[in-house]
């Protein structure tokens, strides 16, 4: 074989093994400067969304994590029948921001455009934006309340304004759980900025 054909064949090889950056979470989820320095581009989609809908970046990444652990590529498990019939997975939640495909569909047509991509950080930051705003709009719920946010995301504007959630306490102890994560996210990135 000769020297170029191995060259080539080594540098397609590195190739594939790199391009996998995006679909897998960074090393520190406890730390959001650590997370923003080693995904830069994380923090441009962020920022980007901030100017568009107002929603501040530590409760984006608050929710991001709650979703997908920053996971470009994450989906919902799996459901068997009797334990080992494959039937599916649980719901069409996929990305970033989880977004079910109906509800994707509308960002599209709204505010995304058809190219938008829900493994595409700037596209799920979009997307939590524009579904935030609305909820500011139609609930009244501050873009700062990431406690609030996160019930209304997960439940949908409806069921959040009819209390689904109440009778859902994991849901409850989740959504406190990002409501901390996007104060100590908070706190970090007023130092590392």
């Amino acid at each position: 074989m000769s020297r170029f054909l191995r060259a080539g064949l080594v540098l397609l090889l590195l190739a594939s093994c790199g391009g996998g950056g995006r679909f897998s979470a960074p090393r520190n989820l406890d730390d959001a400067c650590a997370i923003l320095r080693e995904r830069p581009q994380y923090l441009r989609a962020m920022k980007a969304t901030e100017r568009r809908w107002g929603v501040p970046i530590h409760v984006q990444m608050a929710v991001i994590h709650q979703e997908s652990k920053f996971i470009g590529n994450a989906q919902t498990p799996h459901r068997y029948a009797l334990g080992i019939i494959p039937m599916g997975r649980q719901s069409t939640a996929y990305g970033y921001s989880q977004a079910l495909n109906g509800t994707w569909e509308e960002y599209q047509k709204s505010a995304g455009g058809r190219g938008a991509k829900r493994d595409r950080i700037e596209d799920a930051t979009d997307f939590m934006g524009w579904y935030f705003d609305q909820t500011t709009e139609r609930l009244g719920i501050p873009k700062t309340d990431a406690e609030a946010q996160y019930l209304a995301y997960h439940e949908g504007r409806t069921g959040y304004s009819q209390q689904s959630y109440l009778a859902k306490p994991w849901l409850v102890d989740v959504a406190d759980r990002v409501g901390a994560r996007s104060v100590m996210y908070r706190q970090q990135l007023a130092t590392c900025r």
